[in-house]
């Protein structure tokens, strides 16, 4: 049975996961800066697992789809996803279940048109060189 403390790790992790879905460092950051103790938090965070409330892959495979439909480039989703506390390889697998980087960068060029500003853009959201490159010469325009 759980103790007091971990039922208040609980609550408060419970009222975070309401608003949004987080990653399990995120939940674990948001419990010590409420001054939950670590042996709470980690049975709170195994609570959460185990009911399969807290979800890393899960959450890596949502994050990335909001922001690949946002416009982000692959650069973008991984720092995203890294500093979400999300593990490499289960960033690499979320990246890998999007369309490919060139493709979203596309239908970027396509919303935008090309030119020097869309390139700036592009880069700005996380997409590779090589990939603003491409879609570059496939416009027929400088992209930057």
């Amino acid at each position: 049975m759980a103790d007091s403390s971990t039922t208040d790790a609980l609550d408060v992790a419970y009222h975070a996961l309401r608003v949004r879905d987080r990653s399990e460092r995120e939940l674990d950051q948001r419990l010590a800066e409420r001054g939950v103790d670590e042996l709470a938090r980690e049975e709170a965070l195994a609570t959460l697992r185990r009911t399969g409330l807290v979800d890393d892959r899960r959450f890596a495979e949502r994050r990335a789809a909001a922001l690949a439909g946002r416009g982000a480039g692959d650069g973008l989703i991984r720092h995203e996803l890294a500093s979400a506390g999300i593990s490499d390889e289960l960033v690499e697998e979320a990246l890998a279940a999007l369309d490919p980087e060139l493709e979203r960068a596309r239908m970027v060029v396509e919303r935008r048109g090309a030119g020097a500003r869309t390139a700036r853009y592009l880069s700005g959201k996380g997409f590779a060189g090589d990939v603003v490159g491409a879609v570059a010469g496939e416009s027929g325009e400088e992209l930057g």
